[in-house]
């Protein structure tokens, strides 16, 4: 089992007080409401969605997982986050499955098998990254009976993430699978800044346009930490549109310091 690393602090420990905050996350006053009912479409083949804490980015985050439980849920889902303390390998599975207040979160074993011959699987290397952690009890939520292959990555330069992707695209071969891409957008910029840079990479993310996204975010120093993860989703999903669902930052959710906000995004990717 992989055991939760930040419960308690980036949403609540206790069983009920999760499900309300997830709750709150859809039905509070910046959230897109609860999912209604599943159209059966499954048009989604990947989401980005963003990590930090409930009460700061849980709200636009709910945004792209009522997107997907009103498409139509999948049989996997592929979380891809960053990574943020410094894992020996470039991208690395987790192939145990992930315990969230909520209960255990099983691993799709047909494709994470698959996938562990193809890159590295060492459930210690994800023992405190959160990237992955935070997005599995949105999954749970529309979800109930989810089985998702967790991924981090630390090299998140355009080879990697092709490399990454092309594994996942072998792995999912036969299955119905979303591809979860876990990125926060700009850091501890001003607020008009950020929206100025976090416009320019999404518009290359809705332009389906990785080679940009690259270049925009090396030219211009954007500090998105989960651009590895979009691009790999992007890759391996090949998707045919993308659409904005929701665009804020933290002075939004928080109202604290609109002179160092961070950027928030949710996107799905369509089929």
């Amino acid at each position: 089992m992989r055991y939760p690393a930040v419960a308690g602090k980036f949403y609540p420990l206790d069983r009920d007080a999760l499900a309300a905050e997830l709750n709150w996350c859809f039905s509070g006053k910046q959230g897109p409401g609860l999912p209604g009912k599943s159209s059966g479409k499954r048009s989604i083949s990947a989401i980005m969605a963003p990590h930090a804490g409930y009460r700061a980015s849980g709200m636009n985050a709910a945004y792209a997982y009522k997107a997907v439980a009103e498409d139509g849920l999948p049989e996997a889902y592929v979380v891809i986050g960053p990574d943020h303390h410094g894992v020996p390998f470039d991208y690395v599975m987790c192939g145990d499955p992930y315990v969230t207040p909520l209960g255990e979160c099983r691993i799709h074993e047909k494709i994470a098998g698959r996938l562990s011959e193809l890159i590295p699987n060492s459930p210690n290397a994800h023992m405190r990254e959160h990237s992955v952690e935070v997005q599995v009890p949105f999954i749970q939520f529309i979800d109930p009976d989810a089985r998702i292959v967790p991924v981090i990555m630390r090299r998140q330069d355009p080879v990697s993430a092709e490399r990454l992707a092309s594994a996942i695209r072998r792995a999912c071969e036969g299955h119905d699978v979303i591809i979860v891409a876990s990125s926060d957008l700009s850091h501890y910029v001003p607020r008009q800044e950020a929206a100025r840079l976090d416009g320019i990479i999404l518009d290359d993310i809705l332009a389906l346009n990785i080679r940009s996204m690259y270049g925009h975010i090396s030219d211009l120093r954007i500090s998105a930490c989960g651009y590895g993860p979009v691009a790999a989703a992007i890759s391996a999903a090949r998707p045919s549109s993308a659409e904005l669902l929701r665009y804020s930052d933290s002075w939004d959710s928080l109202g604290y310091d609109p002179t160092a906000v961070v950027g928030y995004g949710s996107v799905a990717f369509r089929r």
